[in-house]
């Protein structure tokens, strides 16, 4: 992936920082610094957590894939997934991996018990069901983590095993389209 793409448009770490600056690429630390424009939408029935046959995989994945819809239909998308390490250096994926960054995740002052994230963002044309299968992955807790995000950064979906926080352009924006999706949302004060 190129660092800056045709365009002229800022490397994606500047792009994060212009949008998302109080906060790391890190789907659940997004929630505190940017709960105006957040909303959690539920993959399940009654706030269900995982799905346990092939009927409830449907609804968690039309789920996960309306939202999405409704964010990216007709865009370009970065897909962020990271990969856990307990060493500093990237490690080497497919060629076309797109390297972004990585994280330092537990600072311990013994170097064997440091932990990191490294960052990978793929950038593809948003197409209904066109990442089902790391959704499906996510909502079984086989991957965590994942970031969906327009070219820009404007807008992030990050699926979790349960359901998918939303952040939004403004919170007049996040109120739309939690009105749209009523029924997916949890029935906790706090929205979880």
């Amino acid at each position: 992936m190129q660092q800056v793409p045709e365009g002229g448009q800022p490397a994606l770490p500047e792009l994060w920082q212009q949008r998302w600056p109080d906060c790391l690429p890190v789907g659940y630390k997004l929630r505190d610094p940017y709960r105006d424009v957040w909303v959690r939408f539920h993959s399940l029935p009654e706030s269900k957590r995982y799905a346990v046959d092939e009927s409830e995989y449907a609804v968690v994945l039309e789920r996960y894939n309306t939202v999405l819809d409704e964010l990216f239909a007709g865009t370009e998308v970065y897909v962020v997934t990271p990969f856990g390490a307990t060493e500093p250096e990237v490690p080497l994926l497919e060629p076309d991996a797109g390297y972004w960054q990585s994280l330092l995740v537990e600072d311990d002052p013994e170097p064997e018990f440091r932990t990191y994230c490294h960052l990978f963002a793929a950038q593809l044309p948003w197409q209904h069901g066109c990442i089902d299968k790391l959704l499906r992955d996510t909502a079984h807790d086989k991957v965590a983590g994942v970031l969906v995000t327009d070219s820009l950064m404007q807008r992030i979906y990050h699926p979790y095993d349960g359901g998918a926080d939303v952040f939004l352009t403004t919170p007049e924006e996040r109120d739309r389209m939690r009105d749209r999706h009523t029924d997916w949302l949890s029935s906790h004060p706090s929205g979880l």
